[in-house]
């Protein structure tokens, strides 16, 4: 059977498995890690990508991806063939390092990146590297340390993993440590790494329930998600990544963005990245930041930078402003709807 193409577009969240060929080992010291790590840390914010987890096993490698301004396929090749060049010329070897194509599962945000957040982060306790959640609170292989410890300086995004327990980062820790510890007793996750049909139902239990009833699954080995999600996904994927291309073509950057926000909505530019709380200024903010992450590509973290914003709140804008785009038919490729380029109120 053919390879199916990888499915990617603009903000999307993915589970990456990398794997040593016939399972061999990709490290084989602490410095070969810490190479692995500063190439990857080196990738995430050149490439303005999002990593919420990540885990090195002897063998194989798991990371929490969102798309940032290129496509998951570009960071992976980069990370891939740099290292993979390195590490052969260091032990003198020849021929692949990694398994075939690396596993890349588009994942349903909403639902599932709280949860891969900790089965990710907790790989090196359920193998055996750690012997105890207090271990691996300092592990360096592992984002989990990182989340706990909170450095003043990371490439990983811990504060947005901090803003899905609490917006008060002490406590965030807290919670997020606590949830992490209820993980160990529940193993193994196959509906988050299994088959494609087993992903998309959400477990074997719900698997079985549907069937009893006689309800059909749509199913796909790329993505994790529900039912729908798996749909939408595959209808809207080609759609996506198109037209975030086109906008790249066209000259589309962030300031052009605000621009479009403020035609569609007939106001001043400065209405769209004020301060404060008025309806007509959430309202800019929340499409901006829609148009910037989820048609643009830009990162949580560059239009949390450029609005002074947290992540998390960037994320919430989002969301919002997607529903404001709908429900008000802006288009940000559409004419402009006022001649004054945004100078007064419609």
């Amino acid at each position: 059977m053919p390879r199916q193409a990888r499915i990617d577009t603009a903000g999307a969240l993915h589970h990456v498995i990398i794997r040593g060929i016939e399972r061999r080992r990709i490290f084989r010291s602490d410095y070969d890690r810490q190479n692995f790590v500063k190439r990857l840390s080196e990738l995430i914010p050149e490439t303005r990508t999002d990593c919420f987890a990540w885990a090195l096993i002897p063998n194989h490698v798991h990371l929490l991806l969102r798309t940032g301004s290129v496509p998951i396929s570009v960071l992976m090749n980069r990370l891939l063939t740099g290292y993979a060049g390195w590490f052969n010329k260091k032990y003198r070897r020849h021929g692949q390092l990694f398994q075939n194509r690396y596993k890349s599962i588009l994942c349903q945000e909403d639902l599932y990146l709280k949860e891969l957040v900790r089965y990710i982060h907790l790989n090196p306790l359920r193998v055996g590297l750690v012997n105890s959640l207090k271990e691996l609170d300092q592990y360096s292989w592992s984002g989990h340390s990182i989340i706990i410890n909170a450095p003043e300086e990371t490439w990983q995004n811990i504060q947005y993993v901090y803003g899905i327990f609490s917006d008060e980062e002490k406590q965030a820790r807290e919670k997020y440590r606590e949830f992490v510890e209820k993980g160990i007793s529940i193993g193994k996750r196959p509906e988050l790494t299994g088959g494609g049909l087993l992903r998309s139902s959400g477990g074997w239990a719900a698997l079985k329930g549907f069937r009893k009833v006689g309800i059909r699954v749509k199913g796909d080995e790329r993505i994790l998600g529900d039912s729908d999600f798996v749909e939408t996904a595959l209808k809207t994927a080609k759609e996506a990544f198109e037209e975030k291309y086109d906008l790249k073509m066209k000259g589309f950057d962030f300031e052009l963005v605000i621009k479009r926000v403020a035609e569609e909505m007939g106001i001043h530019l400065d209405v769209v990245t004020a301060f404060g709380k008025s309806p007509q200024t959430v309202q800019a903010r929340s499409l901006l930041c829609f148009w910037a992450h989820r048609k643009l590509g830009m990162s949580t973290i560059e239009i949390a930078k450029r609005l002074k914003m947290s992540q998390p709140a960037v994320s919430r804008s989002s969301k919002r402003g997607e529903a404001i785009e709908k429900e008000n038919r802006y288009e940000l490729l559409g004419q402009k709807r006022d001649s004054r380029g945004g100078a007064g109120n419609r």
